[in-house]
């Protein structure tokens, strides 16, 4: 299987900034052709590439003010799936973190599955999660974290995986974030999915069940949102403009019924 990936970002910069983005695919996917370029005013900037794991961001950081644009296209095959659980990241991936509020929700995870363990626990949280949220584009904040999702029982990918991760965690699950490109998503755009330690192995699951796990494209691994996101602006001001994200798969979009262990590739 053969991901083709794109992604546009543009950027009114009102006051120099240093910006970083989050938009190539892992390191462990080797992509057989890629191109990132960021150019203001039409005029190439440089970009320097600095590994964060296996997540690869890109930092400006002296955007000039101007229109900036950002372009990334990738060829991605499958790779081998990412190596097991280790005991580090079975620590740092079962803490509560910024927008995964697992303390706070503890009550309620034990509430609503504390009598479950293992895969049963893990399809009981994305069941919920796909039956009792609705997908709602703009209903969500920047800030919102796990509880708030839970309260409003709205958002989007990011607020579902978030509430996901904080169920798992909250039981002493080790549950992460994972940003990806995602062939066969509608409407199309950067999409976030839940990574969950089962049996010493990292699996994906989806609580919006949106597009196929297997064909997804890893770009970005972490605790959160905070980890994940597509741009960062450290400092200065920029304007959002138009993004657009295009996935596509070769040979043909698989099938994926939710629920068997998948892992990504």
């Amino acid at each position: 299987m053969q991901r083709t990936v794109r992604s546009r970002i543009d950027l009114t910069v009102t006051a120099p900034a240093d910006l970083v983005f989050s938009v190539a695919v892992s390191s462990e996917l080797a992509p057989s052709e890629e191109t990132l370029t960021v150019t203001v005013d039409g005029e190439p900037v440089a970009t320097t590439e600095i590994l964060d794991g296996t997540t690869r961001l890109h930092r400006v950081p002296s955007a000039p003010v101007g229109a900036l644009r950002m372009a990334y296209d990738a060829v991605v095959p499958q790779a081998p799936p990412t190596g097991p659980v280790t005991d580090l990241e079975a620590i740092v991936f079962t803490r509560p973190s910024r927008y995964c509020d697992s303390d706070r929700l503890s009550p309620v995870a034990h509430s609503h599955f504390g009598d479950l363990a293992g895969r049963e626990l893990v399809q009981a949280v994305v069941t919920w999660a796909l039956t009792h949220i609705t997908y709602a584009p703009g209903s969500s904040g920047p800030v919102d974290g796990a509880l708030e999702t839970y309260v409003s029982r709205r958002g989007v990918c990011r607020d579902t995986s978030q509430l996901v991760i904080t169920f798992l965690r909250a039981l002493g699950v080790p549950a992460r974030l994972v940003s990806v490109y995602a062939p066969g998503l509608v409407p199309m755009d950067f999409h976030a999915v839940t990574e969950v330690a089962i049996d010493g192995e990292w699996y994906v699951v989806d609580g919006t069940g949106l597009a196929p796990r297997p064909s997804l494209a890893r770009i970005a691994t972490g605790r959160d949102a905070a980890d994940t996101a597509f741009l960062t602006v450290n400092s200065g001001r920029t304007t959002m403009g138009p993004m657009s994200v295009s996935a596509t798969v070769d040979p043909a979009l698989p099938s994926d019924d939710g629920r068997a262990l998948t892992r990504l590739r």
